[in-house]
């Protein structure tokens, strides 16, 4: 794979960027889901993933952050940096994310739509001592696992309903049943109720639902 800038530069990178996410965090208050939300809205992951220099190296952490926020219109005055990032959940969020956006040459926007900062964080416990490449390894089985078609959505497409059809005729939450379908929640968990009434209008059994 061809790497949008030399390997020389990714330690850099992956510290700026950690620093960035530690310093919105536990200087200014912006939880990681937030930040990300401003890194990709304002520009800036954009050119960090082309390997702009200004915005890879060319600054630090906290300045990196700090024009961040700034683009965003936020108001506020910038509290000063903190001294030690390496040991905080938000810096290893950041971290890791610029190594896998490098890695995998993916968009950091198509990284986070398939992998949200608040799962990153939940997977810091079991791999913040593991390799990068763990941490690569996990999040490419989350990705194959939201992309593959789940029984629900299987079973709704042999009859040519769509998710607000579905929605409407078994009374179960249009966003909901979007999220049953994506596997970010898991229907074995819902309401009994639900899940018969999404297997009564689908003409199927609920064995037929459950992954």
């Amino acid at each position: 794979m061809t790497h949008a800038y030399d390997e020389t530069y990714l330690d850099l990178a992956m510290r700026n960027l950690g620093e960035a996410f530690d310093y919105a965090a536990n200087a200014c208050g912006i939880p990681p889901d937030g930040f990300a939300a401003l890194f990709l809205s304002g520009g800036t992951a954009e050119q960090f993933q082309k390997g702009n220099p200004k915005f890879l190296v060319g600054l630090s952490g906290t300045e990196l952050a700090m024009e961040i926020l700034e683009k965003s219109g936020l108001s506020l005055s910038f509290p000063e940096p903190q001294t030690a990032y390496d040991d905080s959940p938000e810096y290893w969020c950041g971290w890791i994310l610029a190594y896998y956006q490098w890695k995998s040459g993916r968009r950091f926007k198509d990284i986070l739509a398939a992998i949200p900062m608040r799962e990153i964080e939940k997977l810091y416990g079991t791999l913040h001592e593991a390799s990068e490449d763990k941490f690569v390894e996990a999040a490419e089985a989350i990705r194959a696992r939201k992309q593959a078609v789940t029984k629900l959505q299987r079973q709704r497409k042999r009859l040519r309903y769509s998710q607000r059809d579905l929605a409407e005729r078994s009374g179960v939450n249009l966003r909901t049943l979007q999220q049953y379908e994506l596997g970010t929640k898991d229907l074995r968990r819902a309401a009994v109720d639900s899940v018969l009434a999404l297997a009564s209008v689908l003409g199927c059994s609920i064995e037929d639902l459950l992954e």
